[in-house]
């Protein structure tokens, strides 16, 4: 059985003698326990003997300081793992949907990683991911667009990231999906080795089975989300294999 235990807002479960590290930043809401949320991915690359190190943290509007943040946590707690071992790792660094843009935020530009990988990334407006926000914000008198927005957002992944080496995954059934925006975004560097894959599945693919079979809706419990799921972590799998 797999142990988590909490650093800070990190939630880590650590072989003892691990091949590589993986630090996850998760999706709105679901990210608030990323080690229950996204078990059945996450542990499956501790099965693998990857440490694991998933920021846990309730969204906010200010995604710039949100990324400081997780990128200050990790660095925490990977300083913590690698004085244990008695040797260096360069991260694989995995975001879902919100923690893809927190971890292209990051204020090492991502030159402190072997690579990104990306599942479902979207970068919305504030009104567009929170309904309502423009008639009660003003009401509770707080900010009613994120910061950075959407067209700043891309702006500084276009200036600012510097990580060559990205895998792009986006689902045939996700609405929310903007990944092709950001391969172009990346694209647009000059030298950059980017992949996008589409594979079967939606939003929510990434999500442990357990969260999924909670939710009231009939879609969750198609046996096809355990294939879909399966089929993400292969393809994960063989790419870490490929730039190892």
């Amino acid at each position: 059985m797999t142990r988590w235990r909490r650093i800070n807002q990190v939630w880590c479960n650590w072989p003892s003698r691990p091949r590589g590290l993986i630090e996850m930043i998760g999706g709105t809401y679901l990210a608030i326990n990323p080690q229950i949320s996204y078990r059945r991915l996450l542990e499956a690359f501790v099965d693998q003997n990857f440490a694991v190190s998933a920021w846990g943290y309730i969204p906010g509007f200010d995604h710039q300081a949100q990324a400081n943040e997780a990128w200050k946590s990790m660095r925490y707690c990977r300083k913590n793992l690698e004085s244990r071992i008695g040797r260096s790792l360069l991260p694989i660094r995995l975001g879902h949907s919100l923690g893809c843009k927190l971890h292209l935020l990051a204020p090492d530009g991502g030159r402190n990683s072997k690579s990104l990988i990306s599942l479902s990334f979207n970068n919305y407006a504030a009104n567009q991911s929170i309904p309502m926000i423009e008639k009660i914000a003003p009401k509770l008198g707080f900010r009613t667009e994120f910061s950075p927005s959407p067209l700043e957002t891309m702006r500084l992944i276009s200036e600012s990231y510097l990580q060559e080496r990205n895998l792009i995954i986006q689902f045939f059934d996700d609405r929310l999906d903007q990944s092709e925006i950001l391969l172009d975004c990346l694209q647009r560097r000059g030298e950059d080795s980017s992949k996008i894959f589409i594979l079967d599945g939606d939003h929510l693919t990434p999500a442990s089975a357990g969260v999924r079979k909670r939710l009231p809706v009939e879609w969750a419990k198609s046996p096809s989300r355990e294939t879909n799921l399966k089929r993400l972590l292969e393809k994960i799998s063989q790419y870490i294999q490929d730039i190892s």
